[in-house]
């Protein structure tokens, strides 16, 4: 039995990208309560791995009002039964042009899981070869770079990189790294 149990639920907000619904809850102890949940669906995030070399994307992100670098990733609405493996591919090839021959999951990824039912997969990109971009309107403003893994690791400790999940899959591809046989 879960600690918490829906009682009811109604959307609140609805587009092509979420769901923002409350649900009425009870808790173990029998009280009442409420909970605000974002519903999206699963994304993909690519480290893509040439080397010494990683490739990040940098865009405006609308809700923090700043540019922001990060690695590749992105979900797809219209698609939201492809397997995790093909969405990635997706979205290294819409973002930077990047082909990968081998493509191989680093993890899995709750984003909020406080207030968000989103969940994504961390993938590492190698064996790569370049194209062009076939970005989406949304990320017209976007562009991308390689970054040496040293240029990488200043990102994250001066602010340059906060998306926390680029963060938590350069932290699982450094676990990967050390833990690997």
């Amino acid at each position: 039995m879960d600690p918490i149990q829906r009682v009811a639920s109604r959307e609140v907000y609805r587009n092509n990208w979420m769901t923002v619904r409350e649900d009425e809850i009870r808790r173990p102890d029998g009280s009442a309560g409420i909970y605000g949940v974002i519903d999206k669906p699963a994304y993909a995030l690519v480290v893509a791995q040439d080397g010494d070399r990683f490739r990040l994307v940098e865009q405006f992100r609308y809700p923090v009002g700043e540019r922001r670098w990060e690695f590749p990733q992105g979900t797809a609405p219209d698609l939201a039964e492809v397997p995790p493996e093909e969405l990635a591919a997706r979205e290294l090839r819409e973002e930077t042009g990047l082909r990968a021959g081998s493509m191989v999951t680093l993890g899995q990824l709750d984003v909020a899981p406080g207030m968000s039912s989103q969940r994504g997969w961390v993938f590492l990109a190698t064996e790569l070869t370049e194209g062009e971009p076939e970005r989406e309107l949304e990320e017209q403003d976007m562009r991308s770079a390689w970054f040496s893994r040293d240029e990488v690791e200043k990102l994250i400790l001066t602010g340059g990189i906060t998306d926390a999940q680029s963060i938590a899959a350069w932290a699982q591809l450094m676990l990967a790294e050390r833990l690997r046989p």
